[in-house]
């Protein structure tokens, strides 16, 4: 039920005072909620298979009381990020620098007076203790995956960065999530939270953060934090895929099996990890086939950070559509 609202005044209508950034101790925190409530993010049970071990070896009561029954976390771990290309290491070390105060004001806005016993500890040293654990957590848990997880986000940017440009800024927030709307320069982010407040973002600008493990769209609790916006990432459902789509068999015999699954995947942005991985290949083989189909005209790519994404062009679409056998055939 919503409860509270946020909403940001642009500061002008210029494209340039929202950017998008993708943050991966926002997806460390937030993935937490799988351990109180797996049932509800059922696209993320198979990762929650792979790393069932590694995740009984880890401090689980502490991190477990980072969320509470309602699946907030607090501020403090969701930082908003500076960049697309945002380091791990320098997130987690800034989560070790933030001032004790600001992190029992933060623990005690989602747990109330009392906090639980496992965070009751002297301040400094609970600090190190969340750090630590945070750090063992990515290590075992997500690093192994992060190439995956970070593609499909990046790819998600991408689309974003389209759609602003194709259709303007108002189409690209109001396909982000039903609890945001946009309009006469300001964003609205409905919460679930009972805070609510304005702001302006001047000298600051507003970033949209996607993320995996949000169903909706969320803003701080606090009109101190900088303006940010987390919603729930496009392809999150393709993220644990363990093989793609099976193209017709017309399509497999005029361009063979592995460049025709790639043409009939991408339908969506994905990098060349992001595929190898869901193919179960080497990286460089997929590489090959891609140039091949991109030389053909069959797909575009869009260097995005460090990564190439690749998405078929219109001709690839028609292709892959004249060969999807007619209804009823």
């Amino acid at each position: 039920m919503d409860r509270g609202w946020v909403e940001y005044e642009l500061a002008g209508m210029d494209v340039a005072d929202v950017r998008f950034a993708v943050s991966p101790v926002n997806e460390l925190v937030l993935s937490l909620r799988t351990f109180r409530e797996p049932g509800r993010y059922p696209v993320h049970l198979p990762w929650l298979r792979l790393t069932e071990q590694a995740r009984g070896a880890l401090d689980v009561p502490l991190l477990r009381a980072l969320t509470d029954r309602r699946l907030w976390t607090p501020d403090y771990l969701t930082p908003r990020p500076t960049s697309p290309l945002t380091r791990i290491d320098d997130e987690l070390d800034a989560v070790a620098r933030v001032p004790v105060e600001r992190m029992l004001d933060d623990l005690h806005a989602i747990h109330g007076p009392t906090l639980p016993a496992v965070l009751r500890d002297e301040p400094r040293a609970l600090r190190r203790r969340v750090t630590a654990s945070l750090r063992e957590y990515w290590r075992t848990c997500f690093e192994p995956w992060w190439p995956r997880m970070r593609a499909v986000l990046q790819a998600d940017v991408v689309h974003r960065g389209q759609v602003i440009s194709s259709a303007g800024m108002a189409a690209m927030f109001a396909d982000l999530s039903p609890r945001v709307t946009f309009a006469d320069g300001v964003v609205r982010v409905r919460l679930s939270t009972y805070a609510r407040y304005r702001r302006a973002t001047t000298g600051e600008g507003l970033t949209l953060v996607p993320t995996m493990f949000t169903r909706g769209a969320s803003a701080p609790v606090s009109a101190a934090e900088p303006p940010m916006v987390m919603y729930g990432v496009r392809g999150a459902g393709t993220l644990w895929q363990a093989e793609p789509r099976r193209s017709p068999r017309v399509l497999a015999d005029l361009l063979g099996a592995p460049r025709a699954g790639l043409l009939t995947t991408l339908e969506a942005p994905a990098s060349s990890t992001e595929l190898a991985g869901r193919l179960g290949v080497t990286t460089s083989a997929v590489n090959q086939q891609l140039r091949l189909l991109r030389d053909a005209g069959l797909l575009t790519s869009a260097r995005h950070g460090r990564s190439v994404l690749y998405l078929r062009s219109e001709l690839g679409d028609a292709l892959v559509q004249g060969a999807e056998p007619a209804a009823g055939a």
